[in-house]
């Protein structure tokens, strides 16, 4: 079955960046799109360590305009240091 446009469209999501952990926020909105639970996910701390609470509790300058992207849990993950994010479903290769 050939893969449709919806599934590469990505889910924009406006993160509160004074949200002391970050990863936990990521790992609970994989879970939501999902449709699981978030302990039947792979750490994420596993993934990229502590970057993404970094990104927020320490951000350089507004002007550097800072992103960071990552692949966990099936979804290629785009972060600004403004709080916006990006969700894309990485599409299947098994048959």
């Amino acid at each position: 079955m050939a893969p449709t446009d919806d599934e590469y469209t990505p889910t924009h999501f406006q993160f509160d960046t004074s949200e002391n952990e970050p990863t936990y926020i990521i790992v609970e909105t994989v879970a939501e799109l999902e449709g699981v639970d978030s302990d039947e996910l792979p750490s994420l701390y596993d993934t990229i360590d502590h970057m993404a609470d970094n990104l927020y509790s320490d951000p350089p300058t507004a002007k550097a305009q800072v992103e960071m992207t990552f692949t966990y849990a099936g979804y290629r993950i785009t972060l600004n240091q403004d709080g916006s994010a990006e969700f894309l479903k990485i599409p299947s290769t098994r048959k």
